[in-house]
């Protein structure tokens, strides 16, 4: 059984959008989780195809505009910018923003687990959302969308700019202590979209553990949970 939306939810989610749709159903399959369709039906109707090729629309956008904003930002800092911009919880405060949970077409069970404020499904549907329009319009109004609301947290953002595996290394050798040891410890969800945890092993400290969608990204935020917690990084 599928939940009934809020009147109006995808009239005010279109508006948030700035963009329309010559496709609608693009729009729809973007907001429709599998729990909303009969189980033939999850693979073409659910978000999740969506999902995958808007990841890589979006990280496309945001090198471009890192490349064009911080000419003189090198790998280290332009890598450190971008998994700011393309993580999860970025997404999905962009996804709350636009009115994305009120929209989703998702099964009762999913709504009463608190489905449309879960940070991975928001995160995710935002993204489905860019391929959507990516493939309604092409790369330019894509684009576009990304800049108006990616660009100003881009500009405005002041966390530590070295990437996290770099600064967490420098400074367990700072204190005299071996190379961190990274250990891919999970991995989880679809082929196309898998998600890893990685634990990361510094001498004399609790392991500290991360999430992403390569193993190299959650070996950043396994180092960058270990910089937190250890009091290095306060962003």
């Amino acid at each position: 059984m599928t939940e009934k939306l809020k009147p109006n939810a995808i009239s005010s989610l279109k508006a948030a959008l700035q963009y329309d749709f010559r496709d609608l159903e693009l729009l729809r399959v973007a907001l429709t989780h599998a729990s909303a369709l009969a189980p033939s039906e999850t693979v073409s109707g659910s978000y999740q195809r969506l999902e995958f090729l808007g990841d890589r629309v979006l990280g496309l956008a945001i090198a471009s505009m890192l490349h064009r904003h911080f000419p003189k930002a090198d790998e280290g800092e332009l890598a450190r910018r971008f998994n700011h911009m393309v993580k999860r919880e970025t997404c999905a405060e962009i996804a709350q923003e636009l009115g994305v949970g009120e929209a989703m077409r998702i099964g009762l069970a999913e709504a009463q687990t608190g489905g449309r404020k879960k940070t991975a499904l928001l995160a995710d549907m935002c993204e489905a959302v860019i391929a959507a329009i990516y493939l309604d319009g092409g790369y330019g109004p894509a684009e576009a969308f990304i800049e108006r609301l990616w660009e100003p947290r881009m500009l405005s953002w002041s966390g530590p700019l070295r990437d996290a595996k770099t600064t967490l290394q420098e400074w367990a050798q700072s204190k005299g202590l071996p190379t961190p040891n990274y250990e891919v410890s999970g991995r989880d969800g679809p082929d196309h979209a898998p998600n890893f945890t990685v634990s990361v092993a510094v001498q004399g400290l609790a392991p500290g553990e991360g999430r992403g969608g390569s193993k190299r990204l959650a070996e950043q935020n396994a180092a960058e949970a270990v910089l937190r917690r250890e009091g290095v990084w306060k962003e």
